[in-house]
């Protein structure tokens, strides 16, 4: 467990790939009942476990990298799909003995294991959002639209996971300073940004270019890009409640993107009660 900054960006990837990533607890607990009968399950069965985890879903795509050739791993950019790649037994037999996220951090502050926990919701609030905007907007393949959501902030998950003190510096300052950019926040504690840091994790996992491209917040004019964005974004401003002043501004780009006012984007995301002719087919009478 790291409890001082690394040197630099290398150091960083470097310390990532040479520990075993831990999963949540939960993740490792379903793959072990699944292997107990392994004759029933099959890739979909895996997939939409680890999917539920960024964690995990980081470490299938990490495994796909390490037995592919380059040109085929640029084709697998879903879960499903790398698990079929990968075959169900070696599946078992890779992931035989999973670390967990709380097993490393048992002992230490909780607040650390809390904050860990609290991003990978937020990630999968995220992968959600990206999900159902992506069927809305009849998107070709709504599954890579979620991975690319649920993996958007795996720099600052793994930071917080092996360096849990650093995460909790991180968030007093930002605490202690309202207006302090989280950016500047994590340059102050770490030297660097986490987006610095996951640049380059994802072309040392050589995350296939599709997600890397989908992770990307700098091509905002892509519709499926910009669908991951505003899902990350809506996820992280509502992380404390639905009271950030940045959450109108939200709901107003969210209606750009998917063709309906902000008022609707509010009513499908549950912050306003949806009216009662879609809410329960009701008739509405009108006077």
């Amino acid at each position: 467990m790291l409890d001082h900054p690394l040197a630099d960006i290398n150091a960083w990837v470097s310390h990532f790939s040479e520990n075993s990533v831990p999963v949540l607890r939960v993740t490792k607990r379903r793959i072990d009942e699944m292997r107990l009968h392994m004759d029933d399950v099959d890739a979909r069965g895996l997939s939409l476990i680890a999917i539920q985890d960024p964690l995990m879903t980081a470490r299938v795509f990490s495994l796909t990298q390490s037995i592919s050739s380059r040109s085929l791993q640029r084709d697998i950019t879903t879960v499903a799909s790398a698990v079929m790649m990968i075959g169900v037994e070696p599946f078992f037999k890779h992931f035989n003995d999973l670390i967990t996220v709380e097993g490393m951090l048992k002992g230490r502050d909780q607040h650390g294991l809390l904050g860990v926990l609290q991003i990978i919701r937020r990630a999968q609030r995220a992968a959600d959002y990206a999900q159902e905007w992506a069927i809305w907007r009849n998107d070709v393949n709504m599954e890579e639209v979620r991975i690319a959501a649920l993996l958007h902030d795996l720099a600052e998950l793994l930071v917080w996971s092996f360096a849990p003190d650093l995460g909790l510096e991180i968030r007093a300052q930002q605490l202690a300073h309202p207006t302090l950019r989280s950016n500047d926040a994590q340059l102050n504690t770490l030297g660097m940004t986490f987006q610095d840091i996951q640049k380059e994790l994802i072309k040392a996992w050589h995350l296939p270019e599709l997600l890397q491209n989908l992770i990307s917040d700098e091509n905002s004019s892509n519709l499926r890009e910009r669908n991951v964005a505003l899902a990350v974004r809506l996820a992280r401003h509502s992380a404390n409640g639905w009271d950030n002043p940045a959450l109108p501004d939200d709901y107003i780009e969210i209606g750009l993107l998917l063709n309906i006012t902000p008022e609707a984007v509010r009513q499908r995301i549950g912050v306003d009660p949806m009216p009662a002719r879609e809410a329960d087919g009701a008739e509405v009478d009108h006077v």
